[in-house]
């Protein structure tokens, strides 16, 4: 299968990996900034063969690729994905899927227009951690559902922003709930029956003021089968990455994942007594050299199974679509100070430019 990837930033080498631990051919490369390009090509070791590309357009149009990873900064990522549908080109999208609502229902429609697959990269969907846990709530093994906790504890220092220009803007980025966040609030979403009724939220820029956005962000959220969810993520925590927890409490069990990226069962308690916690927490315990954890690569070949069987991916575009929602209704509760009604019909992160100022 013919793949291209469109961005060579930070998250790139991990897609880079994962189309090759799947087989992929890797036809083309895309970044404005070539020395990013080469700097990729030469980590693993790209033959001349794969083709460089500045324009994404051009890539398109004389590649043809079956499946292109779009990693651009996020206020791109709609754009780009309408082009590669429009030209029958299924697409994996970075978290998020979209910096709106009206883009993301863009590229679910034009997606069903052109019967063209797309994945929201929400690899971490595919830990084992998690994996074992989505089991236990198909399987009802908590009864009912109480609340669940999602808290990303993680630091991001000057260097970081200043890498590139558009991380924490409200037009290309937004802050720490969308851009780090954004991962275990869909886990959070997803876990406890993903209606939402409504939501109330706080953030605020408490330690980057050369930012726009926000820093950390804290919300309240109320499910429709009467559950409920809280939400805790930040940047600011000194000196380095924390960790990253999903808690889930219902009437007949309770859970915990953390380590630095929900990949370690901390807690597993249920009633009926199926499994040893101990047993389980050694088999589902993952320990990844960073943040992004090992989920890509089952991504990958999930999204090349849904081309080659034409079913829907594992994380659709509209899992992409409701957590980028979510996010939303907290940034505009936190905005108008007050209860947040779902679904959300329009927001977008543009609506929230000088809110710190």
């Amino acid at each position: 299968m013919k793949y291209a990837l469109i961005g060579c930033g930070r998250i790139s080498p991990n897609h880079i990996a994962a189309a090759q631990n799947n087989n992929l051919e890797i036809v083309a490369i895309c970044d404005i900034d070539e020395a990013c390009m080469e700097d990729k090509a030469l980590k693993f070791k790209l033959p001349d063969t794969v083709k460089r590309y500045t324009d994404y357009i051009e890539l398109l149009e004389n590649e043809k690729p079956e499946l292109v990873a779009i990693c651009t900064e996020s206020g791109k990522h709609a754009k780009i994905a309408i082009d590669c549908i429009k030209r029958d080109v299924n697409c994996i999208i970075e978290k998020p899927i979209a910096l709106s609502i009206a883009d993301a229902d863009a590229i679910i429609n034009a997606a069903i227009k052109h019967h063209i697959k797309v994945c929201a990269c929400h690899q971490n969907r595919f830990n084992r951690s998690v994996q074992i846990i989505r089991e236990a709530i198909d399987m009802n093994r908590f009864g009912r559902l109480f609340y669940g906790t999602a808290h990303v504890r993680w630091a991001r220092n000057h260097e970081y922003y200043d890498r590139a220009s558009w991380r924490g803007t409200w037009e290309q980025d937004g802050g720490a709930l969308m851009n780090q966040c954004i991962h275990n609030i869909d886990l959070l979403r997803w876990m406890m029956g993903s209606d939402i009724t409504e939501v109330v939220g706080m953030t605020d820029r408490l330690n980057h003021d050369y930012i726009e956005a926000e820093d950390l962000g804290i919300a309240l959220v109320k499910f429709k089968n009467g559950s409920y969810g809280i939400i805790e993520g930040t940047t600011d925590v000194y000196p380095k990455n924390l960790e990253e927890t999903l808690y889930i409490f219902g009437e007949k069990g309770t859970v915990k994942a953390g380590g630095i990226s929900v990949n370690v069962i901390e807690e597993w308690r249920f009633s009926d007594l199926l499994d040893d916690p101990n047993e389980v927490k050694k088999r589902f315990h993952e320990n990844p050299p960073n943040v992004y954890g090992y989920g890509h690569t089952p991504l990958y070949a999930d999204m090349i199974h849904a081309i080659e069987q034409d079913r829907q991916p594992y994380v659709t575009a509209m899992e992409g679509k409701k957590a980028l929602e979510l996010v939303l209704a907290i940034y505009k509760s936190a905005a108008e100070g007050g209860v947040v009604k779902l679904p959300l019909t329009e927001c977008s992160t543009m609506d929230f430019v000088g809110r710190f100022k």
